[in-house]
Formats: C-alpha cells, sequence, structure tokens
C-alpha cells in the first residue's frame, strides 16, 4: 500500500487538509495513525482503501496510489456501513458475495457474533434495536466476514465498554495475524498490543514522526502531549497538573446517606420511580453495551413512550412533548444536524429565540473558538471528523443553558485535549447548578468527575452510589 504526493481539500475549505502527504505500508504491517482529531486521520483511511474518491467524491490528486486488492473497513459510524436491516442478514450479505453456501452461514454468522462478544438471544434481530456500541460489534463482524488481506479500522471500539473493548482487540490481534491493519484509534490500552509502528499527525495533518511504537513513545512523548493525542500516561498527567475541584451537589459538602433522602423537594430536578436527582450533581451512567443507557436517556427526553413515575421540579412529565428543562446530546451527532454548515448549526437556535443578528454573530463566533471549530464554520457538519461533529453537537444543544444536561457519550472520538477541556466546562456548568446525566464507559471521568453514579443492568437500575468526591456512600 503505498500513495505520494497526497492533496485534498474539501467542499467549503479555504486550505489543504493534505499538503503532499507521502507514505507506504508494508504486507502484514500493524500501523497506528495517530493524531488529534480533526487532522484527517479517517479521511486518509478512506484515500488508501478508495473510498474517496470512489464512493464519496472529494477533490484530490497524487502522484501515486496504490491500494490493496482485498480489504474490510469499519466506520467509525457502524451505521454508515450496514446494508441490510437485521443482524444475520447483515453478515449474510457478505457472506453470499463471497459465494459461501447457504447450509454453512448459520455456523459462520455465530462463529463471528461470537468472536466479537455480540450476545443475542436471536441472532435475527433489527440492527436498529441494538446499542451504538451493538452496533460496532456487527460492523467489525461484518469486516472479519470478508477475509479480507488487509482491514481498515476506524475508531472500532469508541463506543465498547471495557470487557467489549478487549474482547474486540483480542479477537482482532487472534485473527489478524497474516493481515495488514491500518488503524484509527484513541483508546490505546489494547491497541498498542497490536500494532508494530506508529504514524503522528498534528493538527494540520502534517507527519512529524513515523516509526516504531517503541520510539515514537519514548522519544516524542512531549510531541504526542502537546498535539492533544491519548498517549497511555495522558490521564496521570493531567490529573497530577490540573486536579478537578471536588464539587458536591448543590453546595453540600460530605454528603452523607442519612441526609441524602432529606433533600427539600424544591432541590429535586428528576424524581424517577426508583432515583432521584438533585441540582449540582454530576451523574455517570454506566453499565455493558445494550444495558439501556441511551434508552433511559431518550425516555427522560420522551423520545420513547414510558410508564410510571417521572417527575421534573415535582410535576409529572406526561405526553411527548420535549421537556423544556433538558437538553440532550445525541450518541451519534448526525442526528441532531438540521443545517448545512457549522456556523447555522450553532446560530439555529439562537435565531429560533429571535436574538438579534448582530449578537448571533458574536456568540456562534464565542462558542466555535471555544469547542476549536471556528476553522471550519463554512463547512457542512457531515464533512466534519467524528470528535468535530461530536463538539459541534455539544456546542449547539447548550446554547439554550439548560437546567438538566442529558450527554450521551460526549467525549467518544475526542482527543485528549478537547474531552479535558470539554470535562472543565461541563464542571462550570455544575459548578453554576445544572444538573449532568452523563453515560460513559470512561473510568477516569466516572472516578474523577462524577458525584454519583448509576450502574444500569438489563434495562434496570442496580447500584446508585455516590462517588469519592461526595462520600462513596452506596444506597
Amino acid at each position: 500500500m503505498h500513495i505520494e504526493n497526497l492533496r485534498l481539500t474539501f467542499s467549503g475549505s479555504e486550505k489543504l487538509m493534505f499538503k503532499d502527504i507521502s507514505l507506504s505500508i508494508e504486507d502484514g504491517e500493524k500501523v497506528l495513525l495517530l493524531g488529534p482529531s480533526g487532522c484527517g486521520k479517517s479521511t486518509l483511511l478512506q484515500v488508501l482503501s478508495g473510498v474517496i474518491p470512489h464512493s464519496i467524491d472529494v477533490p484530490m490528486k497524487a502522484d501515486s496510489i496504490e491500494r490493496p486488492e482485498s480489504f474490510g473497513y469499519v466506520f467509525q459510524d457502524p451505521d454508515a456501513q450496514f446494508c441490510m436491516p437485521y443482524v444475520d442478514e447483515e453478515i449474510a450479505f457478505v457472506l453470499e458475495n463471497n459465494q459461501i453456501p447457504r447450509d454453512e452461514m448459520r455456523e459462520i454468522i455465530n462463529d463471528l457474533l461470537e468472536k466479537v462478544n455480540l450476545s443475542l438471544t436471536d441472532s435475527h434481530t433489527k440492527i436498529s434495536s441494538l446499542s451504538g456500541g451493538m452496533k460496532q460489534k456487527l460492523a467489525i463482524a461484518s469486516a472479519l466476514a470478508l477475509h479480507p488481506q488487509t482491514l481498515f479500522l476506524d475508531e472500532p471500539t469508541a463506543m465498547l465498554d471495557e470487557e467489549s473493548t478487549k474482547s474486540v482487540w483480542e479477537t482482532v490481534k487472534t485473527t489478524c495475524k497474516d493481515k495488514t491493519l491500518l488503524i484509527v484509534e484513541h483508546k490505546l490500552t489494547h491497541v498498542l498490543e497490536i500494532i508494530d509502528r506508529i504514524i503522528l499527525f498534528d493538527v494540520n495533518g502534517r507527519i512529524v514522526a513515523d516509526g516504531p511504537k517503541a520510539h515514537i513513545l519514548s522519544h516524542f512523548k512531549e510531541t504526542l502531549k502537546s498535539v492533544g493525542v491519548w498517549y497511555p500516561e495522558a490521564w496521570k498527567d493531567y490529573l497530577s497538573s490540573h486536579p478537578p475541584e471536588k464539587v458536591a451537589p448543590f453546595g453540600k459538602k460530605n454528603l452523607k446517606l442519612e441526609n441524602f433522602k432529606g433533600y427539600i423537594q424544591k432541590e429535586e430536578k428528576i424524581h424517577l420511580e426508583n432515583a432521584v436527582s438533585f441540582k449540582g450533581e454530576w451523574i455517570a451512567i454506566t453499565g455493558k453495551n445494550g444495558a439501556g443507557k441511551s434508552t433511559l436517556l431518550h425516555s427522560l427526553m420522551t423520545f420513547i413512550q414510558t410508564t410510571g413515575t417521572y417527575e421534573l421540579y415535582g410535576r409529572q412529565v406526561k405526553g411527548k412533548n420535549v421537556p423544556e428543562e433538558c437538553t440532550f446530546v445525541f450518541q451519534n451527532p448526525e442526528f441532531q444536524f438540521v443545517t448545512h454548515s457549522v456556523f447555522d448549526e450553532v446560530a439555529y437556535t439562537f435565531r429560533l429565540m429571535r436574538v438579534d443578528e448582530g449578537r448571533v454573530e458574536e456568540k456562534v463566533h464565542a462558542l466555535l473558538k471555544r469547542f476549536k471549530l471556528d476553522p471550519y464554520k463554512h463547512h457542512h457538519p457531515y464533512h466534519l471528523s467524528m470528535g468535530q461533529k461530536r463538539r459541534l453537537s455539544v456546542a449547539a444543544s447548550l446554547v439554550r443553558n439548560k437546567d438538566i444536561l442529558l450527554l450521551d457519550e460526549p467525549t467518544f472520538g475526542q482527543d485528549s485535549q478537547n474531552t479535558f477541556a470539554l470535562l472543565e466546562m461541563l464542571q462550570d456548568y455544575q459548578k453554576e447548578g445544572s444538573t449532568i446525566l452523563m453515560v460513559t464507559h470512561d473510568e477516569n471521568i466516572i472516578t474523577h468527575f462524577a458525584s454519583r453514579v448509576w450502574v444500569i443492568e438489563n434495562g434496570r437500575l442496580t447500584q446508585d452510589f455516590f462517588n469519592e468526591i461526595a462520600g462513596s456512600k452506596a444506597i
């Protein structure tokens, strides 16, 4: 695999994404493309695989390109690659194209699902009913069904819990020993066991280092830190220099079980059958993929029909009207984009509120600068990287300064700098009294930022406890 002097630009951009990038990948190499969000890693995968320009028309040129004859591709967004409505049919579609006899398919399908740890009562399950993490597993299984010579993996475990992440990379490690791997990934814990080479990019898409993983990690640590990628000690270094301030709910100190239930009604924000949240809490919602975490947030937004107790500020929530007190960030940011430019996406709500256009310009530019999106203000939201899309969805959602923030894995696809900046900003909202309910698999966020943890299993709240910063007292 080889490319020489690649140049590429997206519609609406005033600059080249790549300027004369050249690289070669030998057969059997395991290579990690590492760099900050938006530097072009995913785009480069699409060019090397031929997705650009054969499936996605993007202006580009190169002196020469040599692509693999046989490859499998796992996209950042798994929904982008599904062709069939059901799980077994999706894998069977691949097998049919490989001329696998029908009577052999069932065993192969079950084996692939087991390899990626996708446990289903019935493999003939609608893909639309799966969680984001379960969809990622299916996308990987479908790619492995091709038995490709080369595998392109674009953050294939971004939405997976730790157990599933480990399982997937073990599968890749054992099934791809003789394959060429080109990987984009922010979570490096398990990836480093697989890859043997790292190509490091800066924010402008330039290659700043290329070599054996041990050499890059040991000799370019300051570069890794400065460009904002997730190197192995990133969290440790951040916490030692920026220890998160301990924020107890509603300014309470040393909150204990006996006074937890003694909160007065006006301090309650959300009251459910078996759980209550209060002003100024940061609740981390965690659990295995498919447990019902995203479904809980969808329920609180009344996107789906529910029964039982659901009160906001002491009043029962009924019907399908979205609660005015809540703002929501989807797991898939594309679900909430409604305009054709980054600027207009953030401006949309201001304009609905009939804010003077001069003030709209001022406010939007301030938010875009805060979320490091100002250089992309004229881009279509779909042309952003996944990390940039995520930041845009958060920026657009925070316009109204709602009291309750419901966030579905807002840090996936983010580099370290943007993750830490987002967490600090959310903590500022928490200090001002906002209640945060965040679905996350990140143990560092759960440990160091959340004041309380809800654990979801099979659609039920099985654990509800205060974090150490607020007493760590189980209920």
